[in-house]
C-alpha cells in the first residue's frame, strides 16, 4: 500500500484471510475476523450461525464506515459498484474458509472449485480496489 492507494492489495488481503496479519490495517485485521467467524460458521448450530452472522454484519458495516473516509471523493462520472467493500471483503473471508474446508476434505473436485472462486474474486477485489482508489469506481453509498 501507498500512500496513493488507502485499501491493501489481494495479496495482503488473502493473507489477512489466512489469519497472517502483521501490521495495524483495520481493513486487514477485519478481513482476518470474518475469515475466522466464516470458519466457525462452517460447523455451527442454527443458534451459533444467527450470532455469527449478526457479529459479520457489524464487520462489514465498520469496512464500509472506514473506507468510505478513507477513499478520495469518485469522479461525477464514476458508475457504482453493486457490492460495497465490506461485502467483497466478507466472501473473501467465506471463500478462505470454504477453501480451507475443501483442503482438509480431501475432495479434489471441490477443492479445485474453492480455490478458483477464492482466486476470481481476489481479482475482482483488486480491480474494485484499484478503481475507487482513483475514482473511477464508486461505492453503494459511497463518496
Amino acid at each position: 500500500m501507498t500512500t496513493k492507494d488507502p485499501l491493501p492489495g489481494k495479496n495482503l488481503m488473502l493473507a489477512a484471510c489466512r489469519g497472517d496479519v502483521h501490521n495495524d490495517d483495520p481493513l486487514l485485521r477485519s478481513a482476518s475476523e470474518l475469515a475466522e467467524l466464516h470458519e466457525r460458521r462452517l460447523g455451527a448450530s442454527r443458534e451459533q450461525a444467527d450470532a455469527i452472522d449478526h457479529e459479520r454484519a457489524r464487520l462489514v458495516r465498520e469496512i464500509d464506515h472506514w473506507v468510505c473516509v478513507q477513499l478520495p471523493p469518485s469522479l461525477g462520472a464514476a458508475r457504482v459498484h453493486t457490492e460495497t467493500i465490506g461485502a467483497v471483503v466478507d466472501r473473501l473471508g467465506q471463500f478462505t474458509a470454504c477453501a480451507f474446508a475443501a483442503l482438509a476434505s480431501g475432495s479434489k473436485g471441490e477443492l479445485g472449485d474453492a480455490w478458483e472462486r477464492l482466486a476470481e474474486l481476489a481479482i475482482g477485489y483488486e480491480d474494485l480496489k484499484d478503481e475507487v482508489s482513483v475514482g473511477h469506481r464508486r461505492l453503494p453509498g459511497g463518496p
